[in-house]
């Protein structure tokens, strides 16, 4: 079985990070996706909650020659992929910025963990500048985010934003 391994914060899950997954479905055999829970950061929605909805929003891609798992994960992401026995992990890259980034974790990790290849694949043009924080930042700020994240994310956004005043 060809596992992979898709890490991010997902704070909140954007079109992009489901562009990369759909992508992702004709590579490999299962693909966790790996909800990181780094307390440093001030994330909008919890871990449980981020967990949540991409459980929801996955049966919209899910075509079958895939199994899609959605779990946690905090510590090294070399490790984590080696205790779920991946082979491969998944990133995504917008521009140079990233692959410069990207590139020394991907050397990282191969250090850490020599035997998990990390595979890098380009975002559609459509979303090549959009991130989690770009879309928080613009939301809070009262821009649209419509076609860029999900509609069940914009609605949970718009509650948690509701919640706050």
């Amino acid at each position: 079985m060809r596992r992979a391994i898709f890490p991010g914060s997902f704070d909140p899950l954007t079109n992009g990070h489901l562009d990369i997954i759909e992508r992702s479905v004709n590579l490999f055999d299962e693909i966790v996706i790996a909800v990181l829970n780094n307390s440093d950061k001030n994330p909008m929605f919890s871990v449980e909650e981020r967990c949540a909805v991409i459980k929801e929003v996955l049966p919209t891609i899910d075509n079958g020659k895939c199994h899609l798992i959605v779990d946690s994960f905090q510590g090294l992401l070399a490790d984590y992929a080696k205790n779920r026995q991946a082979q491969a992990i998944v990133r995504g890259i917008r521009a140079i910025s990233d692959y410069e980034y990207e590139l020394r974790m991907a050397l990282m990790n191969r250090r850490l963990e020599p035997k998990i290849e990390t595979v890098f694949l380009m975002a559609a043009e459509e979303y090549s500048y959009v991130s989690s924080h770009l879309m928080k930042q613009v939301f809070t700020l009262g821009g649209r985010v419509e076609g860029l994240v999900p509609a069940l994310v914009e609605a949970k956004m718009r509650e948690k934003l509701e919640n706050k005043k």
